[in-house]
């Protein structure tokens, strides 16, 4: 979706700096013709790290950066001097983004707290100088050790949005009706499917100063898990949620059998979401009377909190908070609900993924290995580590 500025996936090939080479040296001076090996140690090559920016909602910025390159250490010099420590590169990502191999799909990590950072790829060690290798019985040691390879993979990052509760319901259910009416987001509201296009969110302001995150994702529509639609697509973004609120309209031919649809979709999705708190709530309830209402509440599925309410007349808006509240805070609320660490080819099941068709082809090393020529010397062909 980068037409709208809202990016929640992708790809980047990532790569740790090399360990630089240790140096061969002798000190030579007119009082010390054969003062022995000075050699000094290669420095370390960079790392790779994920950190957590506040001040980023979207990963818009990595879109057209997907080669990230950490600096190489520098070679050792004479007169025991260690070279210079390769850069490290950190990767500003929102709260909330997961990382997963490319290759495999494997969950990596994911970052949740503001200036939080995680190393993905370890920079290479660099390589001891000559100095390290004398002994008594080898006092001239020609040789020193190479810096230590890089690490380099692909990886996948998705954002998935910070919010306590997730509105899940088919399109046109009241879901974006119901954020512009108690939150401040103004999200587009019109009468046709699909007019959400991606997840929204907004603050909802509860008593005493209190207050939780609501995220609105685009409706779902039943064969979702096989690729209809688009909710399957963000529903990435209700995983960490506390509580999810089942918005079904009052019009609707069946209500129960539509809640069960919606259980039906995300448990394809993934099963995990059924075990969070649910609340159903019930829009457009202006347009039934009271005996309709105790007719529709006989035939509710049992076990979860219902709610009437109009998020244009503010009927029921009230207790709808109220059971919301009470969902995200019945176990011990956390500010931000953990995700389930699951592997990617399941999150993603029969959703197509927006990539670029053109990746950069990844820069030559060439410069790199003629420029770091400087330790001199004969180097093992081995790999010391």
């Amino acid at each position: 979706m980068a037409e709208s500025g809202f990016v929640d996936y992708v790809k980047i090939y990532c790569r740790s700096g090399k360990g630089g080479q240790g140096c061969v040296h002798f000190y030579r001076s007119k009082r010390s013709p054969k003062g022995g090996p000075d050699g000094g140690d290669g420095g370390r090559g960079g790392d790779v790290y994920l950190r957590g920016d506040r001040n980023y909602w979207t990963l818009l910025h990595l879109r057209y950066n997907r080669h990230i390159f950490a600096g190489n250490g520098k070679s050792g010099g004479e007169n025991n001097r260690t070279g210079a420590d390769g850069e490290d590169i950190y990767i500003d990502v929102p709260l909330g983004t997961a990382c997963y191999d490319a290759d495999t799909g494997d969950y990596i990590t994911e970052v949740r707290e503001h200036g939080e950072e995680i190393r993905i790829l370890k920079g290479g060690r660099g390589g001891q100088g000559n100095t390290r290798f004398a002994t008594s019985t080898n006092q001239a040691p020609r040789f020193a050790q190479p810096g230590e390879a890089r690490e380099e993979r692909e990886v996948i990052l998705q954002l998935k949005l910070l919010a306590d509760v997730g509105l899940v319901g088919f399109p046109n259910a009241g879901k974006s009706t119901l954020l512009s009416a108690i939150t401040t987001s103004k999200p587009k509201v019109a009468n046709y499917p699909f007019t959400t296009l991606v997840p929204n969110l907004g603050i909802v302001k509860y008593r005493d100063g209190r207050s939780f995150v609501m995220a609105d994702i685009p409706g779902i529509i039943e064969g979702a898990a096989e690729g209809k639609g688009l909710g399957l697509r963000f529903l990435r973004h209700i995983e960490r949620n506390a509580a999810l609120l089942f918005l079904i309209p009052s019009n609707a031919d069946n209500i129960a059998e539509e809640y069960e649809i919606l259980l039906g979709e995300l448990e394809k999705y993934n099963p995990s979401l059924l075990e969070k708190n649910r609340v159903l709530g019930i829009s457009k309830s202006d347009l039934v009377d009271e005996d309709l209402e105790e007719m529709i509440r006989e035939t509710l599925p049992e076990g979860v909190p219902v709610c009437f309410f109009s998020s244009v007349t503010g009927q029921g808006v009230a207790e709808l908070k109220d059971l919301i509240w009470k969902s995200i805070t019945v176990n011990n609320f956390e500010a931000v609900s953990p995700l389930v660490e699951q592997n990617l080819n399941r999150t993603l099941q029969g959703v197509e993924l927006d990539e670029s068709e053109d990746d950069a082809e990844e820069s030559s090393d060439t410069d790199e290995e003629s420029a770091e020529t400087d330790a001199g010397g004969r180097m093992h062909d081995e790999d010391p580590y």
